[in-house]
């Protein structure tokens, strides 16, 4: 077992052990097949991710960095490979890896108490009383600035708003692994804005681990300890891993006119520059 840390440190090094990251990808392909076709999606792909950090995966579209991400969900099996948290292997969905969609994905019959509930109930019904699950539920909205709106349903609340409530549900089952796939894509630009600095000060104040899928660069940058930087597809792999190396807590605004900020934005649009250009090439 990975020892346990306390609230997050300003870099993911110092807090986690050493060669024993808390998910290890490993050699991973994944095809899909068709009658007498065969679709390869991902090649010979290893990553590993320690705990506490948070971790942004970006390419181009049709890349396979939801199909990655669904492999670490367990929502689908890895064709050759294997992928590994805490040693053990990932091989179906479980309440250790919470997913939330850009599709906020909530029971529209439900109020935003009850969605959150359906889920604490889910993994904690045996742990926790009433009590203390109602308490939980109620903890995580409050954490995403939603317990005001805990008796509306999803149709009556903003874009946003929902999806702060899957992030709260997410949270709520309290997973090792919290997976992102492209959570503020559908948002207008202010909303995604606050949505990513709530998420910033959420990972400061809880240190969970997160794994993100993105097109948008500076979120990447703002948000992620690594920028995981996927080659095209079909038979898509890891082109380049990018350490951010931006101190926590992080100001968006002031970042805007920082040296390592822009380095890292400039190397991360570089490569998908130079990814396009290939492409274009190729056809």
């Amino acid at each position: 077992m990975i020892a346990p840390v306390s609230p997050r440190p300003h870099t993911f090094a110092q807090a986690t052990l050493p060669n024993r990251p808390l998910l290890k990808i490993d050699h991973v392909d994944k095809s899909f097949r068709r009658g007498n076709s065969t679709s390869e999606v991902l090649k010979d792909v290893s990553l590993t991710i320690e705990k506490g950090e948070y971790v942004s995966i970006i390419g181009h579209s049709g890349c396979g960095k939801s199909t990655l991400l669904n492999l670490v969900a367990g929502l689908t099996q890895v064709t050759a490979g294997a992928i590994l948290l805490e040693d053990r292997e990932v091989n179906r969905p479980g309440p250790d890896r919470a997913v939330v969609f850009q599709n906020h994905s909530l029971l529209p019959w439900l109020t935003v108490y009850d969605n959150v509930r359906l889920a604490v109930d889910k993994v904690f019904s045996t742990i926790k009383s009433k009590t203390d699950r109602h308490a939980w539920t109620m903890h995580n909205l409050d954490l995403v600035q939603m317990g005001h709106a805990k008796d509306k349903r999803p149709a009556e609340i903003s874009g946003g708003m929902k999806q702060r409530v899957g992030i709260a549900r997410a949270l709520s089952m309290e997973p090792k692994v919290l997976l992102m796939d492209e959570p503020f894509g559908a948002l207008d630009a202010l909303t995604r804005a606050h949505l990513q600095d709530t998420v910033m000060q959420i990972h400061t104040r809880l240190g969970n681990t997160a794994i993100m899928i993105t097109h948008d660069v500076d979120e990447a940058v703002l948000l992620s300890d690594r920028i995981v930087m996927m080659t095209n597809g079909p038979a898509a792999g890891i082109g380049e891993v990018l350490e951010v190396k931006l101190e926590r807590p992080r100001d968006r605004l002031e970042l805007a006119t920082v040296p390592a900020y822009l380095a890292a934005r400039e190397s991360v649009l570089k490569f998908l520059y130079e990814r396009h250009r290939f492409v274009e090439a190729v056809a």
